[in-house]
C-alpha cells in the first residue's frame, strides 16, 4: 500500500545549522517583503494600514506555511501546534491557511531514506524485510511512516525521523520565536521564556523514539481491557532512538467518518472524551498532541487506533485537581467559583480579572449556558463560539493583561481543545455533563480510578 499524497512530493530536509538558519532568513526576507508591498497597496487605497493586517495576509502565509513544510522538524511542529491550538479564536482565513502545514509535510527522496536506516540497521537493513514499501503511508513534523512486511509475514509501521531534526530543536524554536516577536505579534512584556523551554523539552522527548516506544507500550498496557481503543505493538528488535517500528493497523483518518450515520460519529466522539477524562484523572499521564492524524477509526470493529506517543508526559495531582474544582464549580453553574478557581489554576491572571471582570463573567456564562444543558451537547453547533472569541479578542487588545498559564496546564488544556474541535469536525452529540457527573466523587488522586481502584503505578 503507498499513498499518492507523497509520490512526486519529495524534497531533502535541511539538515546543518547554517542551511536552516538561511532558510529561516529567506523566510523572513519573504514576508518583509510582502508586508511592505501590502502596506503600500493600503496606502495607494486611502488606508492606515496596520502591522497585523500587513503580515497576516494569504500570501505572506503560504511562505510561512511553504518553508516551514520544507524544514520540518520543530518548525514545522510549532506552525502545527499554533493551527490547532487557537482553534475557533484565530480569523477564519488564518485558521483554514494554517491547516495546510498538518498535511503539508513533504517526504525524504528515497537517496536520504536509505542513507538513514543504513546509519541505524546496517547496509543490509532489506534483507530483515520481505518487503519494504519505498512510498510512506504518512509524512509529518518530525518523520514519515512506511508499511513493511517481515519474512515472518507480519505487518509493521515504521516511522523514520528526518536526519537532523533533532539536532535542530533548540535553533528552530529560537528562530520562531524571533519571527513572532519581530512580527509583533506577541508583546514585549509577555513572558515566553518557560514556554520555550517546555517546548524545546517536549520536542526533545518527541524525537527520542524509545521514550515513544516505551510510552506506546504503556498506553496498550493500561487500555487493554477496553473495547473502544487499539495501541499498536512495539516491535522492539528494530526500533532504535531515530526509528520507530510497530505493528500494523488497518483504519481510515477519523476526519472521513463525518459523513458517517450519527451514532458512530458520538461512538468515536465518546470514546475519545472518556479517554482525556481518563487520562486526567486515573492514569496520571495524557498524549496531549491532539493532531487528528494521530487517531484512525476501524469501521469494522467500531474502535479508535491510537497513534503516536510521543507527546505523552505525567499530568501532576495538582493540575488534575484545578481541572477538577473548575469542572465541578462547572457543573453547579456556580460562576464566582469557576472564575475563582481559573485564577487560582492560573488559567487566568488576576489582572485581566481585575480590568475585564465583567467581560469574563459573561464568558463564563455563555460557556455555563452550554456546559448545563441537559442531554447531549451538540458540538456541531458553534454559535456560541462566534460569541466568546468576539469578547475574547475585546480583552487581548488589553495587551497589558496577557498571561500565560502553567506550561503543564497549557499542554493538557493543548488535548482538551484539540478534542472539542475533533468533536466539532465530526458535528458529534454527546452528553459530556452525564461523563464529568461520574468523576464527581474523584478522590483528588489521578492514580486513582472514580471507584477506588489503583490504575497504574505513580509516575
Amino acid at each position: 500500500m503507498t499513498d499518492d499524497r507523497f509520490a512526486d512530493r519529495t524534497r531533502a530536509v535541511p539538515r546543518g545549522r547554517l542551511s536552516r538558519l538561511s532558510a529561516f532568513g529567506r523566510l523572513a526576507g519573504g514576508v518583509a517583503g510582502g508586508m511592505v508591498a501590502e502596506g503600500a497597496r493600503r496606502l495607494a487605497d486611502g488606508e492606515r494600514p496596520r502591522m497585523r493586517d500587513m503580515l497576516l495576509t494569504p500570501a505572506n502565509i503560504g511562505k510561512v506555511t511553504d518553508q516551514l513544510s520544507h524544514l520540518r522538524g520543530a518548525a514545522m511542529k510549532l506552525g502545527q501546534m499554533i493551527s490547532m491550538d487557537a482553534g475557533d479564536m484565530l480569523p477564519p482565513e488564518l485558521t483554514e491557511i494554517l491547516a495546510r502545514l498538518r498535511d503539508r509535510a513533504h517526504a525524504m527522496p528515497p537517496g536520504q531514506l536509505q542513507q538513514v536506516l543504513a546509519g541505524q540497521w546496517g547496509r543490509d537493513w532489506r534483507m530483515r524485510f520481505a518487503r519494504f514499501g519505498p512510498t510512506p503511508i504518512a509524512a509529518a513534523s518530525i518523520g514519515q511512516v512506511h508499511r513493511a512486511t517481515m519474512r515472518d509475514g507480519r505487518e509493521l509501521a515504521i516511522k523514520v525521523q528526518y536526519p537532523g531534526v533533532k539536532d535542530s530543536i533548540d535553533a528552530d524554536v529560537d528562530n520562531v520565536a524571533t519571527l513572532l516577536r519581530i512580527s509583533g505579534l506577541l508583546p514585549k512584556e509577555l513572558a515566553i521564556a518557560p514556554l520555550l523551554a517546555a517546548a524545546k523539552q517536549q520536542l526533545h522527548e518527541e524525537a527520542d523514539y524509545l521514550r515513544e516506544g516505551e510510552q506506546m507500550a504503556r498506553f496498550g498496557a493500561l487500555l487493554a481491557g477496553s473495547p473502544a481503543y487499539v495501541v499498536p505493538a512495539l516491535d522492539r528488535d528494530l526500533t532504535t532512538d531515530r526509528v520507530l517500528a510497530m505493528e500494523y493497523l488497518p483504519g481510515v483518518a477519523i476526519e472521513s467518518i463525518g459523513d458517517a450515520p450519527a451514532e458512530v460519529r458520538d461512538g468515536a466522539v465518546r470514546a475519545l472524551i472518556a479517554l482525556v477524562l481518563r487520562e486526567l484523572f486515573e492514569f496520571g499521564r495524557m498524549q496531549t498532541d491532539p493532531n487528528f492524524a494521530n487517531y484512525r477509526f476501524q469501521p469494522e470493529t467500531g474502535k479508535l487506533v491510537l497513534l503516536d506517543f510521543g507527546a505523552a508526559r505525567p499530568v501532576g495531582a495538582d493540575i488534575a485537581r484545578d481541572y477538577h474544582r473548575l469542572l465541578m464549580a462547572g457543573l453547579d453553574g456556580d460562576g464566582d467559583a469557576v472564575r475563582d478557581a481559573a485564577v487560582a489554576a492560573g488559567f487566568l491572571g488576576a489582572a485581566a480579572v481585575a480590568r475585564h471582570q465583567p467581560l469574563i463573567d459573561r464568558m463564563i456564562g455563555v460557556i455555563l449556558t452550554e456546559m448545563n444543558r441537559t442531554g447531549p451537547f451538540d458540538f456541531g453547533d458553534r454559535a456560541f463560539v462566534g460569541v466568546l472569541r468576539d469578547q475574547g479578542m475585546e480583552m487581548a487588545a488589553d495587551r497589558a493583561t496577557w498571561h500565560l498559564p502553567p506550561v503543564d496546564m497549557l499542554f493538557v488544556q493543548r488535548k482538551i481543545s484539540g478534542t472539542a474541535l475533533l468533536a466539532a469536525r465530526l458535528k458529534a452529540r454527546v452528553d459530556v455533563r452525564a461523563m464529568i457527573l461520574g468523576y464527581r466523587d474523584w478522590t483528588g488522586d489521578p492514580a486513582m480510578a472514580p471507584d477506588g481502584t489503583q490504575t497504574e503505578e505513580r509516575p
